[in-house]
């Protein structure tokens, strides 16, 4: 039952079957060596001492942390900014709202600017973002190369028509201009996340070195442990192939992977926010004027 409830979990996984299935393989290809190879006692192949690759489990191991540290940094650093970019929403509704007193339907399309950076940016680190798929622009004529320019833009020009009007100051145009060029700025750490991957030539390196290790890894063990090769060249090959997969997987965030952000939340916890902010403040003026 235990087992059964073990390969259940990882099958949900698809990176981690995946994973399994390779080390399944190498497991397959340890049975053949140990069928085959530990008869050819003559081999200088089949006696290589089990300690050379003592050594190079340790060489490989740090290899492999590198590699997933550097991935797990870029994934962190993704979650990072599209905490920044929540915040951001979160503090530039409530700047609309305390801060300047603009009417009504000036709020409500600033409601719609800020919503819809969120999904604009979720859609330009994929597949790339169109105004019309935007919620409150589906009628929106223009198609902009870059969409999340295109709405900042509208956000400063909007305030420049509220200036230009006497509805705000010097001073309020600067504190909404604090939180407006954040969007730019979040906007430009995403796309380098996303156009600059690990280094081609040390992620082939890496995969090299590990299929290089697990060929060779059950001829220097058969002697010694004969039938526990198989087990135990399936452990290390599951968590070093692991280690490699999650890593490739982990290092580009913005995908639909399981291991990718779930922008989609994040984009509906802006809403929900930037919604419930300036709701909230556009109600308390209607009691007021009553």
């Amino acid at each position: 039952m235990m087992t059964q409830k073990v390969v259940f979990k990882l099958s949900r996984y698809a990176t981690l079957f995946r994973v399994m299935s390779y080390s399944m393989g190498v497991a397959a290809y340890a049975y053949l060596v140990v069928l085959f190879g530990v008869k050819t006692d003559d081999s200088w192949f089949t006696n290589i001492p089990s300690d050379v690759h003592a050594a190079l489990t340790l060489v490989l191991g740090w290899l492999l942390v590198f590699r997933t540290n550097t991935s797990y940094s870029r994934w962190w650093e993704a979650r990072t900014l599209w905490g920044s970019l929540i915040n951001t929403s979160r503090v530039l509704a409530v700047k609309m709202s305390g801060l300047v007193r603009v009417p009504a339907a000036d709020l409500e399309f600033s409601r719609k600017l800020i919503v819809a950076f969120g999904w604009c940016l979720r859609d330009h680190l994929r597949q790339g973002a169109k105004l019309q798929r935007l919620p409150g622009f589906e009628k929106e004529k223009v198609s902009p190369i870059h969409a999340p320019s295109w709405l900042v833009e509208r956000m400063y020009h909007q305030m420049r028509s509220w200036k230009a009007a006497g509805i705000i100051d010097g001073d309020e145009m600067r504190a909404l201009d604090e939180e407006v060029r954040r969007f730019l700025d979040i906007c430009g750490g995403c796309e380098r996340i996303r156009n600059t991957r690990l280094a081609r030539s040390y992620r082939l390196f890496a995969r090299q070195c590990v299929f290089l290790y697990l060929i060779t890894l059950p001829w220097g063990i058969a002697q010694e442990f004969i039938w526990w090769t198989i087990p135990l060249t399936a452990i290390l090959s599951y968590f070093m192939l692991g280690l490699e997969t999650v890593a490739e997987h982990v290092e580009e965030p913005f995908g639909h992977d399981e291991d990718d952000l779930d922008l989609d939340i994040l984009c509906r916890n802006i809403d929900e926010s930037v919604t419930e902010i300036l709701q909230t403040a556009e109600n308390e003026r209607k009691a007021m004027a009553i």
